[in-house]
C-alpha cells in the first residue's frame, strides 16, 4: 500500500500573525522614508524643467532683441509665441509669463509660477535680460524664497 508523504506528517501551511504584523510594520517604515524623499525627488525635477525652459526662452528673447533691437513686440514679449506654447501644453507644470511692468525696448523679466493643480503652488521664479535668476517664493517647508539664483533643493540651495 501506498501512502503520500504528507498524510504521514500533516504540518501546518502559511505565516504566523507576528511574522505578518512584522512584515508589515517594515513596508510601512519603509514606506515613510521612501515617499517624502520621492516625492521631493519628483519636485526638483519639476523645478529644473521649468528652470531650463526659462533658459531657453531668454535665448529666444536676446536671439529677437539682435534681430530687432528691441525685446518688445508690439506689447508682448519677443518671445511670446513661445510663452504661449509652454503654456498651452497639458504636461506643463508652470504658468509661464512675461510681466508687462518689466517689460521695455531694453529690458524684461521672464517668470513661471507653479500651479497647484500640479503640486508645484508656491514657487514663483524669475529671469532677467542681464541673466540675473531669482526664486521669488518657494512651497511651505521649503526655504530659499529672496534668493539671488534658483533654489531647487528643500533646503534652499541652488
Amino acid at each position: 500500500m501506498r501512502t503520500s508523504r504528507f498524510s504521514i506528517h500533516p504540518c501546518a501551511a502559511g505565516f504566523t500573525l507576528l511574522e505578518l504584523m512584522i512584515t508589515v510594520a517594515v513596508i510601512g517604515i519603509l514606506a515613510s522614508i521612501a515617499i517624502p524623499a520621492y516625492s521631493d525627488y519628483i519636485t526638483r525635477g519639476k523645478i529644473v524643467g521649468a528652470t531650463s525652459r526659462m533658459g531657453d526662452i531668454r535665448t529666444q528673447m536676446e536671439k529677437y532683441f539682435m534681430d530687432n533691437r528691441t525685446y518688445l513686440n508690439g506689447a508682448a514679449c519677443g518671445a511670446q509665441a513661445s510663452i504661449d506654447s509652454y503654456n498651452k501644453d497639458p504636461g506643463a507644470d508652470f504658468n509661464m509669463t512675461c510681466p508687462a511692468a518689466a517689460l521695455t525696448a531694453t529690458t524684461y523679466t521672464i517668470q513661471v509660477d507653479g500651479l497647484g493643480a500640479r503640486g508645484m503652488a508656491g514657487f514663483t521664479y524669475t529671469v532677467d535680460q542681464a541673466n540675473n535668476k531669482a526664486t521669488v517664493s518657494v512651497a511651505p517647508k521649503w526655504s530659499g524664497a529672496g534668493s539671488n539664483c534658483w533654489v531647487v533643493k528643500k533646503d534652499g540651495s541652488c
